[in-house]
């Protein structure tokens, strides 16, 4: 897969709340890391067995209802491409939906992510049972 697809690929396994899906997209060796983690949630996370298991603690709990491709920008490097997206989800056991836009960095290398670098805003909330727009 192009790093293009994977990007699309990871959107599809995100909306199917797949989070043996969205893990099995990277390498080996691969790296979450995300710069602006709220207090207490880790910063990077190193390696496929400890991705999966991130995913396995976390995405039981949040519902991504929709998630969208603003916009994804293919760079200069082959294995680098840049998605601008939006996502709107629900904490399952609150039933609090939020809305948050979001920069994220792929780096991509024999249809694995490599890298995968999020820079997340502040979401802005809905009242509970209340679905985002």
């Amino acid at each position: 897969m192009t790093p293009t697809e994977v990007v699309e690929r990871r959107r599809r396994v995100l909306l199917d709340n797949d989070a043996q899906g969205f893990a099995g997209l990277f390498a080996a060796d691969g790296v979450m890391e995300m710069p602006t983690a709220a207090p207490g949630a880790p910063g990077r996370i190193a390696g496929l067995d400890a991705i999966t298991e991130f995913c396995r603690r976390t995405m039981p709990g949040v519902r991504v209802d929709a998630l969208e491709h603003v916009a994804v920008h293919e760079t200069g490097d082959p294995e680098v491409v840049i998605a601008e997206t939006l996502t709107r989800a629900t904490l399952l056991a609150t039933g609090q939906s939020f809305t948050t836009p979001s920069i994220q960095v792929f780096r991509v290398r024999d249809g694995r992510i490599a890298l995968f670098r999020t820079y997340v805003a502040p979401p802005t909330t809905q009242p509970a049972g209340e679905t985002a727009s």
